[in-house]
């Protein structure tokens, strides 16, 4: 294998990447900050739901890999003979060394603490010793692994409010499931009768695989399969289709139930208790590096 590197003006680097990818016989391309862990560095991000406020660096490093020297060394003089690549520079290309790129992706995820005795844990590693309840669950093609802050204060407050109300979950619906690791959640801390349900089928495939890693049992399919009222609904999506759900989520919200939404930035939680103010009175109830955790009780 062989890394050929550009060095890209901000306007070129989607061109040079198009050009190896379906021109010039790249394995794969990534493009990355050229001035990265420097002073130059600028960061390169938008909210959810919005567009990046830059569309890109101002200087990029383009990377490519090809199966060997003399295809990369091809695609790079092909690519700077063109005229509208005359500021694009070649950095270098180099034989990678063989690894074992299964270990190197896994060693990036680890245990993760949702509460002192509450893991999500990959299935390559141990559990701590530490943990109680676990669920194992790999990054997949579904959202939901337990390392971004509104899952983990979901499955917190499944957890911190499990043995006060898991003896009133008869039913529990997970809506826009993901992976379904707060439907799994809920059902390693008492629930039954748990629900999950989501637009993309791939995410309800995942929520199936992942209950049965888990040994628990559930429903998953649609959102036409929710019917009726629940004693805790959970919902961990964006503030914008949270808003848009307010009457539909609210309706399956039984008398002495709970309603859990996250996804929502501190900002969005006037507009989120405007939302849902016709059916349910909202609060904040946990925040974690800019999110927030909001939670409605409807008197019995």
């Amino acid at each position: 294998m062989v890394e050929l590197l550009l060095l890209c003006p901000q306007d070129e680097a989607e061109a040079v990447s198009d050009a190896l990818m379906d021109e010039l016989g790249a394995l794969s391309v990534s493009v990355e900050d050229a001035d990265a862990n420097t002073a130059a560095e600028r960061a390169l991000f938008g909210e959810p739901g919005m567009p990046a406020p830059r569309g890109g660096w101002d200087r990029s490093i383009v990377k490519a890999l090809f199966d060997d020297e003399v295809t990369a060394r091809e695609a790079s003089d092909t690519l700077l003979a063109q005229d509208w690549a005359a500021a694009v520079q070649l950095q270098s290309i180099t034989e990678l060394v063989d690894q074992d790129w299964v270990r190197l992706t896994q060693s990036q995820f680890t245990p993760v603490a949702v509460t002192p005795t509450f893991w999500v844990v990959p299935s390559w590693h141990e559990a701590p010793t530490e943990a109680l309840s676990v669920i194992r669950l790999d990054p997949g093609m579904a959202f939901g692994t337990g390392t971004h802050p509104t899952t983990r204060m979901c499955l917190r407050w499944i957890a911190n409010h499990a043995a006060e109300r898991a003896a009133h979950w008869s039913r529990v619906l997970d809506y826009g499931c993901g992976s379904g690791i707060l439907a799994i959640g809920a059902a390693l801390h008492g629930a039954v009768g748990v629900e999950a349900v989501d637009i993309d089928p791939a995410a309800v495939q995942a929520t199936e695989d992942n209950a049965g890693a888990n040994g628990v049992a559930l429903i998953a399919g649609l959102p036409e399969r929710a019917n009726g009222t629940y004693p805790l609904v959970l919902a961990n999506i964006l503030a914008t289709p949270l808003k848009l759900l307010a009457p539909l989520l609210c309706g399956h919200v039984q008398a002495g139930g709970d309603l859990v939404l996250a996804g929502i930035l501190e900002r969005q939680a006037n507009e989120l208790i405007e939302a849902y103010a016709p059916w349910l009175k909202l609060q904040v109830s946990d925040s974690e590096d800019g999110w927030i955790l909001m939670t409605a009780h409807r008197p019995a």
